[in-house]
């Protein structure tokens, strides 16, 4: 299966990597038990990832504070952190997602994402023992780290970046919202005294704030902007 080529690990029980990918709202539309969906997994999951996450930063940090490690292992295993790593494994379109949430575009929501990976985390361990899962771990969530640092807090980071530019400040500003109130999605865009705008959609202020802040530091790097439209 091109799924476990991905993963990087083969399922001895298929029926804990098929729960890993079905959502609840596939789960309640097809009457499926509650059980069945990736809800659970996704509460062991999010266990083991914090004790492997844990574990790694301390032993590869020996000079790290307990206040320095915290604030690393946030970064790594913040929500849209771990949405990135789905989307680097193709996770969304594996999902099993309820008719609803599919044409809403839950396959690329951070939380749907972030939660999926999670209970991967979760089936392999319970297939594979600790060990697998703490390698699947390291292989697709703690890699690429000074890269993942920037999605715990980007707009203190950009921040940071602006001001040793002697650029000033950033302003964000509300694009739009929309949606529901259980489940809006808002667009803000960030604006650099320099010119640079840039855009950001989360389903809070905050995270749309700090993708667009994201957004800005990448094309701070890369020399440009990208303009929201």
């Amino acid at each position: 299966m091109k799924l476990e080529e991905r993963l990087g690990y083969v399922f001895s029980d298929r029926s804990l990597l098929l729960q890993a990918l079905t959502h609840s709202s596939y789960a309640n539309e097809r009457k499926i038990r509650q059980v069945s969906d990736n809800e659970r997994l996704e509460f062991l999951g999010d266990a083991v990832l914090e004790l492997v996450s844990s574990e790694v930063i301390f032993c590869d940090n020996a000079d790290m504070t307990e206040g320095e490690m915290s604030k690393l292992r946030a970064s790594l295993v913040c929500e849209p952190a771990l949405a990135y790593c789905a989307r680097e494994l193709s996770l969304g379109d594996e999902l099993y997602l309820g008719r609803g949430e599919q044409a809403s575009g839950g396959a690329e929501r951070d939380s749907i994402l972030s939660d999926a990976l999670e209970a991967m985390i979760g089936a392999i361990y319970l297939d594979g023992g600790f060990t697998n899962a703490k390698e699947f771990v390291r292989m697709h969530v703690l890699n690429d780290i000074e890269h993942k640092k920037l999605f715990y807090d980007s707009k203190t980071i950009l921040q940071e970046i602006i001001q040793g530019k002697g650029k000033g400040k950033v302003v964000y500003e509300l694009v739009s919202e929309s949606g529901p109130d259980h489940n809006k999605t808002f667009c803000v865009k960030a604006i650099v005294e320099n010119g640079l705008v840039t855009k950001g959609v989360g389903r809070t202020k905050k995270a749309a704030e700090q993708e667009a802040a994201y957004r800005a530091i990448l094309a701070l790097r890369a020399g440009g902007g990208t303009p929201c439209t």
